[in-house]
């Protein structure tokens, strides 16, 4: 028997169906909760801008630089640490991460000047490296191919979560440390969001198992039905992909998602990193902390329900590749739009624009990972993950400097065009996505084979 034919006989086994359901109820917590504090204590300096320029004389250009130099320490440091976690194992190495980017985090609270922002935020990229590119591994090991793009959606709910309820709190622990502390309000902000992670890095040694087998929580033939499906894949993956740390960093396929991902990430950055900001010239220049928390929420909310409904549902191969290029293309023309219409005085409409615009970017990510993780593994895993996540995220170096470059440039009161500038990358990746249609690996066949089936009636 293959090693396609066993994955498909054990697929739709009670036993295995009763592990993975345990495995995203023991897992995904707290794999969402590290990735809500990092990616809240990524972008949280969007609050603090004006402040900082206020208080330590930040100027534009250093926010600019310190927003995107984040992503050159990630970069650096993201396939090394992915190898040290495939050595060390998941659980110590995502809690080591997030104490430390923690840590240094919280150092953000004592600010002095431009120099000093700028090292933080690189070392926070360092820190980090590894969080994002371990986690889909570490979920690329535990679940098989056909419920993956679910478990990384759900994955993916930390970032709506993170901005719904972090824009909110964020702008809370300003307005309280200005009222309540002897702090500056962004003081307060920076250390206790900080300590979020920390605090969850060490819960993380508690809650997290490396592997199945270590999993106390799965009987005998639940383990079994496990790691018969994920060995089986194992095979196919080692077969149809490359092997090894130099073949996979040199593998064309891995290249030609990183851009893909790069495209998405200066999407993403360029919109996140100036939400707030974009917020507040849409509605009033005197709109208070709280109501841009708020109104800044609601793209996020609205993105929680399209990222779970996608990644519960892209479980075939044309459902994926036609969703991915759907969502690429409206989040270019929802970016595009929301700064037509924030240029042109009509604030609802461009919020309804930010609100596809969110939530579409946010469907991609599930959608894009499935891909390389369907013929990565091992270590090739490591280095290919790693690769993709890393230079792709220079998306998020070049984002902020190029829209403010632009902004300055060409100066609207609305950041128009610099706005256009993040939503033109989103088009070529979606041309890019749509080419995956000849990428076809033996990864994808109990895909394919479902797809066929879905179409025969009766099924």
């Amino acid at each position: 028997m293959s090693a396609t034919d066993a994955v498909k006989d054990d697929l739709d086994s009670p036993a295995l169906a009763s592990a993975v359901k345990k495995a995203a109820r023991h897992l995904m917590p707290m794999l969402i909760i590290l990735y809500f504090v990092a990616f809240l204590d990524r972008t949280n300096v969007g609050y603090a801008e004006a402040a900082l320029e206020m208080d330590r004389g930040i100027s534009a250009g250093a926010f600019a630089l310190g927003a995107g130099i984040f992503f050159i320490g990630y970069a650096i440091f993201e396939i090394p640490s992915n190898l040290l976690l495939k050595k060390f194992g998941a659980r110590w190495w995502l809690a080591r991460i997030a104490v430390t980017w923690g840590i240094v985090a919280s150092a953000f609270a004592f600010t002095t000047g431009d120099t000093m922002f700028i090292v933080l935020r690189f070392l926070l990229g360092v820190t980090e490296a590894g969080l994002f590119p371990g986690v889909i591994m570490f979920l690329s090991e535990w679940f098989p191919n056909k419920v993956r793009v679910q478990m990384f959606a759900l994955f993916y709910l930390a970032q709506p979560f993170s901005q719904m309820l972090g824009n909110p709190i964020s702008g809370a622990l300003i307005s309280f440390g200005d009222t309540y502390t002897p702090w500056r309000g962004w003081q307060v902000m920076f250390f206790t969001e900080g300590m979020m992670a920390v605090i969850a890095g060490i819960a993380a040694i508690f809650f997290l198992i490396d592997s199945p087998q270590k999993a106390k929580w799965l009987d005998k033939d639940e383990k079994r039905a496990l790691l018969r499906v994920m060995e089986a894949e194992d095979e196919v993956r080692s077969t149809d992909g490359p092997s090894g740390i130099l073949r996979a960093m040199g593998n064309w396929k891995v290249w030609y998602f990183t851009v893909i991902y790069f495209c998405l990430q200066v999407a993403v950055y360029g919109t996140t990193f100036y939400l707030p900001q974009q917020v507040r010239r849409i509605i009033s220049p005197d709109a208070e902390f709280w109501q841009i928390g708020l109104i800044s929420a609601i793209p996020w909310f609205v993105g929680l329900f399209v990222c779970y409904f996608v990644g519960k549902n892209a479980n075939t191969i044309r459902r994926r590749r036609t969703w991915g290029t759907m969502f690429y293309v409206s989040t270019g023309l929802a970016t595009i739009g929301a700064a037509f219409a924030g240029e042109n005085g009509m604030p609802v409409l461009a919020i309804a624009f930010l609100v596809v615009s969110v939530s579409s970017f946010l469907a991609c990510g599930p959608i894009t990972w499935s891909y390389p993780t369907a013929f990565l593994t091992g270590t090739a895993a490591a280095a290919g993950i790693g690769l993709i996540n890393s230079l792709g995220n220079l998306g998020g170096f070049v984002a902020p400097i190029m829209r403010t470059a632009i902004d300055e440039r060409y100066a609207t009161e609305t950041g128009l065009y610099g706005t256009i500038s993040v939503g033109v990358f989103a088009f070529l990746a979606a041309v890019m996505f749509i080419l995956t249609r000849n990428m076809r690996s033996r990864s994808d066949a109990l895909l394919v084979a479902e797809e066929k089936e879905a179409a025969v009636p009766g099924h």
